[in-house]
């Protein structure tokens, strides 16, 4: 499910706002997907809370890059 939708977002990053070319929309991606990480890690005593806070961060974060 994860796999494709990555494809899926690969296909459509044109559409999405991802405009700057993809190196700063892979890079701009990376770094979303990073801070989801340590967050996840930070919060890794409470695991529901922290799968649920990495998850609204790196939605949060690639909704943003995707409307700016």
């Amino acid at each position: 499910m994860r796999l494709a939708w990555a494809a899926w977002l690969v296909r459509h990053a044109a559409e999405l706002g991802y405009s700057n070319g993809p190196l700063r929309g892979a890079i701009g991606s990376l770094s979303v997907l990073l801070t989801a990480l340590l967050i996840a890690y930070a919060l890794r005593r409470h695991r529901p809370v922290a799968l649920a806070a990495a998850g609204v961060t790196c939605a949060a974060g690639l909704g943003w890059l995707a409307v700016h």
